[in-house]
């Protein structure tokens, strides 16, 4: 008569053999080398940012000689 469960050693091999090739699945390879990192970017936005403060502030900074003669011109005190 034909024995469907199988022995205790058959059952053992194979699930040593299901283990192995889940681990063999699931763990990565060691040797794997990584991948490069990414370029730095090339504008950042920092720049952009600094220049537009430069700007505005060069801007104020003749609003406000040109503004001030005409203060100077017709004083007002409120």
């Amino acid at each position: 008569m034909a024995q469907f469960g199988g022995g205790v050693v058959e059952k053992t091999i194979f699930a040593v053999v299901l283990a192995f090739f889940f681990l063999g699945a699931v763990v990565t390879k060691v040797d794997a080398q990584a991948p490069a990192p990414a370029p730095a970017p090339s504008n950042d936005g920092y720049a952009i940012d600094q220049g537009i403060a430069y700007v505005l502030l060069f801007a104020a900074l003749v609003l406000t000689y040109l503004i001030h003669p005409l203060d100077a011109a017709f004083p007002s005190f409120f």
